[in-house]
């Protein structure tokens, strides 16, 4: 029989036809180290850029995304809206009862370590981010570095019980080589698990006009994450490239994230909601950065196009949704890297 998760991916989400409910009341009135590393004052404070939000410095290659605490909120609250969605999981791989190490990729604000280290009281949880805005009180088991993932790795091989990373957008630049470096420090046996919201906008019954600003903006994402060297469609080729490299038992979810609260279903309707509020309070630090340095879009061009896309993220006959990839691997127990 297949689980809760399975039919929510395959079914067709029912659309709500009644008038609009409580949840667009609340929501649709916001406009709105390593060891090896010395963390230095402009570190810490970073970088204001364009459009007056403050970005990280450190790191080989920009990353798209602010680093200042309307950012970190959007992360905290996107780490409930996850948790949600799979259906009150944080990962879908079924790791060791007991582990030992596990790594999170690009931690943000922590949060997702901080509740890993609480589940696993056996393993120690080390989050790695180019930004350093975790928190100092944490677990026992819980600990922060700075670092950047895709340079290479100073762990030892052959090491993680689990490496996970979630919503590494306008981050990283070369996903097979994040991939090797996952596989070659993994113990044999221990998983990967990659999740990410796609920025590629997707309706089961054509209710999103190709000219409005909703798909506009869904097409402009693409664009600027290929001129940025940061493809948002990348997760449709993981299990490609998990398969490439070696791991086995690959699987891969396709989970959809409504963008409002169109759905009939309350659980959806709820995320939507979640969804929702997440646009319309972050757009401008979502896609500022990438579309002033990939598509030469002054500032003033970004704000009057998202007044329009705000529009339409609140249109409750857009039935739109984001696709949400899931997909983990194992190393093989023959798998050691020496």
């Amino acid at each position: 029989m297949a689980d809760s998760l399975t039919q929510l991916e395959d079914n067709v989400i029912q659309v709500d036809d009644e008038p609009v409910s409580d949840f667009d009341d609340e929501t649709n009135e916001s406009e709105a180290g390593s060891s090896l590393t010395s963390i230095t004052s402009s570190i810490l404070r970073g970088k204001v850029d364009e459009g007056g939000r403050t970005y990280a410095v450190y790191g080989k290659e920009e990353y798209g995304f602010p680093m200042d605490e309307p950012e970190l909120d959007r992360i905290d609250m996107c780490h409930a809206k996850y948790y949600a969605l799979l259906n009150k999981k944080r990962f879908l791989a079924p790791i060791p009862t007991n582990p030992q190490k596990i790594l999170d990729l690009g931690c943000g604000t922590g949060i997702w370590c901080i509740d890993v280290a609480d589940e696993f009281p056996s393993a120690e949880v080390v989050g790695i981010d180019i930004a350093p805005t975790q928190p100092t009180w944490v677990p026992a088991n819980c600990r922060f570095e700075l670092d950047d993932m895709e340079q290479a790795w100073t762990w030892s091989e052959n090491t993680f019980d689990f490496i996970f990373s979630r919503d590494l957008i306008a981050a990283v630049r070369d996903f097979p080589k994040l991939i090797n470096q996952c596989y070659t420090h993994l113990k044999p046996g221990g998983y990967v698990e990659f999740q990410c919201v796609t920025g590629i906008l997707q309706s089961d019954d054509d209710s999103v006009p190709k000219d409005c600003a909703l798909q506009k903006f869904s097409d402009s994402i693409r664009l600027a994450g290929e001129a940025f060297g940061t493809k948002v469609d990348d997760p449709m080729r993981w299990k490609g490239w998990f398969e490439e490299r070696g791991f086995e038992d690959v699987t891969e979810h396709v989970i959809k994230l409504p963008v409002n609260t169109w759905p009939k279903d309350k659980r959806l309707k709820l995320l939507g909601a979640w969804e929702m509020e997440n646009l319309l309070s972050s757009l401008e630090g979502m896609v500022m950065r990438i579309f002033q340095k990939a598509l030469g879009w002054t500032a003033e061009e970004v704000l009057v196009f998202l007044v329009d896309v705000r529009k339409d993220i609140k249109n409750r006959n857009l039935h739109g949704y984001w696709p949400f990839y899931v997909v983990s691997g194992r190393k093989p127990m023959s798998g050691v890297v020496v």
